[in-house]
């Protein structure tokens, strides 16, 4: 399997559905030894992007945001890798990501708030940046973070 290269690029997302069927689209191309590297504010849809790509890799569910265990692994349903969702967030270095023994060689792995900490992980991976613009304050309202609303995706090829 491989990515289909028309999903690379910027694009607008409309709705919360559409960033999960985009998220599919990817994980159908995925494979074991993939990392993806998911940056973007609260509220961008990182977590939602991941459901749709678990969907697409076959894995079971429920996808939900690992803040608090920081990883969780879904096994594949249908002989494939299986999924290592990680949230960075609260790490504080790369060092302490490593400490995690993700198996990268085996698994397709995501790491929400990775940017700037999972790049030594593997020597190519899948930088993924969602965004969420904002009215003119500038400041999304808290209440507004799961809204559905457009978002801005540009997926990416990172490293060497």
């Amino acid at each position: 399997m491989s990515v289909d290269p028309a999903l690379l690029g910027r694009r607008e997302v409309a709705t919360s559905a559409d960033m999960e069927r985009l998220g599919f689209a990817l994980g159908e191309g995925l494979e074991a030894g993939d990392l993806l590297i998911l940056t973007g504010p609260l509220g961008a849809g990182k977590t939602t992007f991941t459901r749709g790509l678990a969907e697409g890799l076959g894995v079971r569910g429920p996808v939900q945001s690992p803040t608090f265990v920081i990883a969780r692994t879904h096994p594949s349903l249908v002989g494939r890798a299986p999924l290592v969702h990680v949230d960075a967030y609260r790490l504080g270095s790369g060092a302490e990501l490593e400490d995690l023994d993700l198996d990268l060689a085996h698994s397709v792995v995501v790491i929400e708030w990775g940017r700037g900490l999972a790049e030594d992980l593997a020597q190519t991976w899948w930088d993924v940046e969602l965004d969420r613009p904002v009215g003119g304050g500038g400041e999304l309202d808290p209440s507004e973070l799961d809204a559905d609303a457009p978002r801005i995706v540009t997926i990416a090829r990172g490293g060497s």
